[in-house]
């Protein structure tokens, strides 16, 4: 790779750097990088419920239940992020990455180092988490 930034760079830029070219290539190769994990995870469990292993007795066929739910679970989560990764690669064509959705302010590098995909400040996430919150009682 060579080329680029590092993350400790990317955490003590300016804040007038903010989002410039170097910070989102930085940031579509960790969303490249995480879509081919993603696709492999998916293929990874799905070759995993397609092969079932020999089953000689009850204890083999609950743990193979159990790993079966596991990678279900996976390929459900792993598929409700492709769209998000995806939206995030358009948001970065369109100049729109990394800013929040809904207040137009920066997310911040250090939110988008630990999920790449944010499309809300922390500020606002909290605020809507409360009304659901508020919405379900």
């Amino acid at each position: 790779m060579g080329m680029g930034i590092t993350k400790d760079e990317l955490l003590q830029a300016s804040a007038n750097d903010y989002m410039n070219e170097a910070q989102l290539d930085y940031f579509r190769r960790v969303l490249e990088k995480l879509r081919i994990e993603t696709m492999s995870s998916i293929e990874d469990a799905k070759q995993q419920l397609a092969c079932p292993p020999e089953m000689n007795d009850e204890a083999d066929r609950a743990s193979y239940e159990e790993e079966s739910r596991l990678a279900l679970r996976i390929v459900d989560r792993e598929r409700r992020l492709l769209p998000k990764i995806d939206a995030a690669m358009k948001r970065i064509s369109s100049g729109d990455y990394g800013y929040c959705l809904e207040s137009g302010e920066p997310i911040g590098i250090a939110r988008l180092l630990l999920r790449p995909t944010a499309e809300l400040c922390a500020e606002v996430k909290i605020l809507n988490e409360r009304r659901e919150q508020n919405y379900r009682h």
